[in-house]
Order: structure tokens, then C-alpha cells, then sequence
């Protein structure tokens, strides 16, 4: 009965997770207003900015965190680049476990 039980649960936290993945963006490789397409360096301000963005986003409507108009993976990777740099990444917890010792 244990085992049906977790069974059932897993498969409703497999689907409520797959429930919150988003979908593709069909504006990937499209020019935005500007008439450019964001690549790598563009990610990577807009993820170390990205804290302050959401602050002014809140309260702006007009103030987005990210560029959909991006050229995909590329972008991606700058903008978490761009969070792991702003927000310190692990070592913060590696430099206080060194502390200790």
C-alpha cells in the first residue's frame, strides 16, 4: 500500500512540475524594435542586471528581465553566466567552509 501510495505521488509531482515548463519562444532569431537580435554579450548584461530589472519591473510594465528576441542557447548561457557573476555563484559557501577549518 506504502509503494501505491509514492507511486501516485511522484506521478503527481512529475506532473505538476511538467506543467510549469515553458514553452518554445517563437521569437528566437527574430529582430526585436531595434532591428538586433540578442546574442551571448547581450545575456550576460541582461542576467548581471537582471536583480535590479526585476525591482523596476514590478512597479513598470514596460521593464522586461529578458530579451525575447535573443539568438537561443547562446543567450541563455550568458544570462545564467550573468546571475552565477551577480549573485556570487558556490563560492560563497566554499570561502566560508575554508573559514572554519
Amino acid at each position: 500500500m506504502k509503494k501505491v501510495f509514492i507511486a501516485i505521488m511522484l506521478v503527481i509531482m512529475f506532473m505538476f512540475l511538467a506543467s510549469c515548463a515553458p514553452g518554445p519562444n517563437e521569437l528566437t532569431n527574430t529582430k526585436g524594435e531595434k532591428g538586433s537580435i540578442a546574442g551571448f554579450w547581450q545575456g550576460l548584461w541582461n542576467g548581471i542586471i537582471a536583480p535590479v530589472t526585476f525591482i523596476i519591473s514590478l512597479f513598470n510594465k514596460n521593464i522586461q528581465m529578458y530579451e525575447v528576441h535573443n539568438n537561443g542557447n547562446w543567450y541563455n548561457f550568458g544570462f545564467i553566466l550573468g546571475l552565477i557573476v551577480i549573485l556570487g555563484g558556490g563560492s560563497s559557501g566554499a570561502s566560508s567552509r575554508r573559514a572554519r577549518h
